[in-house]
């Protein structure tokens, strides 16, 4: 495997959430984000959270922490520039904080399909794209900041500008699964 950088989303709103920080809501005893930390940790030394607002409670899971450069929560693609602007290595492995089932073979395989391609892979299920599992390179962040300049605030949209390999998941592979409302926090 290649090395890597990791970034771990976690800048979000909240809304679903009644505004709490998602990342560090309670699932199984531990803070989301411990979840994917647990998982991503021995995979690379260079460990990016992008968050925008409790960065004490998240600068014990990552190496390098940053932010938005626009206020009031623009979105992930805000998040995945500041991110791969300070990433250390050439790929980059994009997470949400809220995925706590995902694992390391779906990682390496994202890895391995982008590698193989010179390209960005990206999960595909059921005919959907999943930009928040995807492996970037580095160089795609001009093609993202062009987009940003020009308006575009979807982060597949965006991704989707530069050629992207898919990476075939099922529907029911629950490696994917977003704990993204109090609702799903219960399963």
């Amino acid at each position: 495997m290649p090395s890597c950088s990791l970034l771990i989303l976690a800048g979000g709103r909240g809304q679903r959430m009644g505004g709490r920080d998602k990342g560090l809501i309670d699932w199984q005893g531990e803070p989301l984000v411990a979840h994917v930390h647990r998982v991503v940790r021995p995979l690379s030394d260079d460990l990016v959270i992008s968050c925008n607002r409790n960065q004490d409670a998240y600068r014990a899971y990552a190496d390098q922490l940053v932010g938005d450069a626009e206020v009031d929560f623009p979105g992930p693609l805000a998040g995945v520039i500041a991110g791969l602007k300070v990433a250390r290595h050439e790929w980059v492995v994009l997470l949400a904080c809220d995925a706590p089932l995902v694992d390391r073979t779906l990682i390496q395989d994202l890895l391995q399909v982008a590698v193989a391609g010179d390209t960005a892979a990206m999960v595909r299920q059921g005919g959907y794209w999943q930009p928040m599992f995807s492996v970037l390179p580095r160089r795609v962040l001009p093609v993202l900041e062009q987009a940003w300049a020009e308006g575009e605030r979807s982060l597949q949209k965006a991704l989707l500008r530069d050629k992207v390999q898919a990476l075939e998941c099922t529907e029911g592979d629950r490696r994917l699964s977003n704990f993204n409302s109090p609702t799903l926090l219960q399963g």
